[in-house]
């Protein structure tokens, strides 16, 4: 019996072996970046940890780089200095169109579709001794934190507030400073927009208490007429603070990769990543959305690549439109 499994191993190795060196790697990086967003965020945390797991899958040296988020991560892919990004798609398609706030006049075309991730709510948070619980209740003049400058909630959150008639100091940073700068009382609100559990906010729960607040049916109703964001609801099971869940909405995030990429490459990094549920959501919660059947979440905003359209088609039974597939 030892022999035996003995022998399957030592077969199954080489088996294993033989496959990889027969994959086509013409053309392959050595390495690879993923443009992320600030350290505190939920995309640094998702994007360097599906870095991660991609490197060490493929023998390859990658990892998570700290930008300043979707609108810069549409920039820094489609000129290629990092291989692959995350984005959502508000910001992807003013940049496609050329009216990204990065680069005005700029059509960036060449950063294509890779891989649903999930959906990025847009949430208040206050400290509960600032006795703010609702939108209404907002101070005139409140000093809001919008996160990174360019960011998703950077780009779209302060015409929210402005369309619910809240007056703001607009404030700019990483989600971790602006939480401090909260905890500080340096701040009166930040207005998150990000995958949950937010980092920078399960940490705020931890050394004090705070108020998560949620849109009401009339605000929710009147920025879903509009701005390009869908209903969602905030479960209670995702901040101890939350005791029901709290009325949102939200925006589809996306993996993107250089269009230039070898088709065999951005192929094996989505079979990786969308192969094995269960080890994205050990990397983040969010995760949960990042299946096979959530392709079509891209609504024909980015053009896909080829290779991830390839693998969308054949395992997700994806019919995506030849001229919605960049052509090399």
């Amino acid at each position: 019996m030892k022999f035996a499994a003995f022998t399957f191993a030592t077969a199954l190795t080489a088996t294993l072996a033989q496959a990889e060196s027969h994959q086509d790697r013409t053309g392959w990086p050595e390495s690879f970046t993923v443009a992320t967003a600030s350290q505190g965020g939920t995309y640094f945390a998702y994007g360097s940890g599906w870095a991660n797991l991609v490197a060490e899958e493929l023998g390859l040296t990658g990892g998570g780089e700290v930008t300043g988020g979707p609108g810069q991560n549409m920039a820094l892919v489609h000129t290629g200095d990092t291989q692959f990004g995350m984005t959502t798609m508000g910001p992807a398609a003013e940049a496609i169109e050329g009216v990204s706030p990065i680069a005005p006049g700029l059509q960036m075309t060449n950063a294509c579709a890779m891989f649903p991730m999930y959906q990025t709510p847009f949430s208040v948070t206050a400290l509960s001794s600032s006795g703010i619980t609702s939108i209404s209740e907002i101070p005139d003049g409140a000093r809001i934190g919008f996160g990174p400058a360019g960011s998703t909630s950077d780009t779209y959150f302060p015409r929210m507030m402005e369309e619910l008639g809240v007056n703001f100091e607009r404030r700019n940073g990483g989600w971790t400073d602006l939480g401090g700068q909260l905890q500080d009382g340096l701040l009166d609100v930040i207005a998150f927009a990000a995958g949950v559990p937010v980092p920078a906010v399960s940490q705020l729960e931890v050394q004090t208490e705070v108020n998560i607040i949620e849109f009401t049916e009339e605000e929710q109703a009147k920025i879903l007429e509009t701005f390009p964001v869908a209903n969602f609801s905030i479960t209670s099971d995702t901040y101890t603070t939350l005791e029901e869940d709290a009325r949102s909405v939200s925006m589809w995030n996306f993996a993107i990769a250089n269009c230039e990429l070898p088709d065999s490459f951005v192929n094996a990094v989505v079979d990786i990543v969308m192969s094995d549920n269960d080890r994205m959501v050990n990397i983040h919660r969010a995760a949960r959305s990042t299946v096979p059947e959530n392709w079509d979440k891209n609504a024909g905003v980015l053009t896909w690549h080829p290779g991830a359209a390839a693998w969308f088609a054949e395992n997700a039974g994806a019919d995506i439109p030849a001229d919605q597939i960049f052509s090399k």
